[in-house]
């Protein structure tokens, strides 16, 4: 873990952002950017050598003080360390990006309660605990930045407990923004399509797309960081990251409900991708 800077050191200038899944997929993105961006940064995640190899390959890449924070999000007492840490005000957090989460090859009536129960914790408290200690030290100070990362899948009925967790990030967000107006804090949600991390490996589904147009559809690590970074800087509640799922989103947001849900788990990649395949 690095030593804080001195308040009289030229890097403590430097803003501090606070990424929560940052070893892999959009959490490595989000790090490396803002990192390039001139912030010092704080590393959330449970892997505590994967955190201290990020950290290295960060500091020697772009000259900046890295401190690591292993912590498994789902666990309440480690998460209110890292509450304590985004709310410390010695070391103020300019920036907090909660992007852990993971996703659940099962349906929510039949799957196993304990796994759906952790995926509200770290996709659904885990959020609103880190947003509250952020926005309770920053709206005193005036200024700060929250994103938190949401899914089109969040505006989509009928797409597993996954897709109702994401719908909390993006409706809590959408509120918080609302209630920071005029204080110089700024809440961001981004709504990302599918993208190529480990995210779906992890949870046994396909990913990638298999064919030259579903390929298409997918998205790289950059075009959705750049676009959250930039949407969230310049102060905009929402961000959907590209044209395309730009169209997606507005789509799902006019369509009927029913319509949606139906279409969407008679795709092949949608219900398919989330449900068990044997045994059920």
């Amino acid at each position: 873990m690095s030593t804080p800077a001195s308040p009289t050191s030229p890097v403590a200038a430097r803003p501090t952002a606070l990424v929560t899944g940052a070893t892999a997929g959009l959490g490595a993105g989000f790090a490396e950017r803002l990192a390039a961006r001139g912030h010092d940064l704080v590393l959330v995640a449970r892997d505590t050598a994967r955190l201290e190899e990020s950290a290295a390959r960060l500091r020697e890449r772009h000259g900046v003080s890295v401190e690591v924070l292993a912590a498994d999000l789902a666990d309440r007492a480690a998460l209110a360390r890292v509450a304590e840490r985004v709310a410390d005000p010695a070391r103020p957090v300019d920036v907090l990006v909660n992007n852990a989460g993971f996703g659940l090859k099962q349906r929510f009536f039949d799957g196993d309660p304990a796994d759906h129960e952790r995926m509200f914790d770290v996709l659904c408290r885990a959020v609103l605990v880190l947003s509250r200690a952020a926005t309770g030290a920053m709206v005193p100070r005036g200024r700060g930045y929250v994103l938190n990362v949401g899914s089109v899948a969040g505006m989509v009925p009928g797409g597993g407990h996954y897709s109702a967790a994401k719908a909390y990030v993006i409706v809590l967000t959408e509120t918080l923004a609302g209630e920071l107006r005029g204080t110089g804090v700024r809440a961001t949600v981004v709504a990302p399509g599918y993208v190529r991390t480990e995210f779906h490996a992890r949870s046994g589904m396909r990913s990638g797309g298999r064919s030259a147009l579903t390929r298409r559809v997918w998205l790289d690590v950059d075009d959705v960081v750049d676009a959250a970074l930039d949407d969230l800087f310049a102060g905009r509640a929402v961000s959907v990251p590209t044209r395309r799922w730009q169209v997606v989103s507005t789509l799902l947001d006019v369509a009927p409900r029913g319509l949606v849900s139906r279409v969407w788990n008679a795709a092949p990649g949608g219900a398919s991708r989330r449900h068990p395949s044997a045994g059920r």
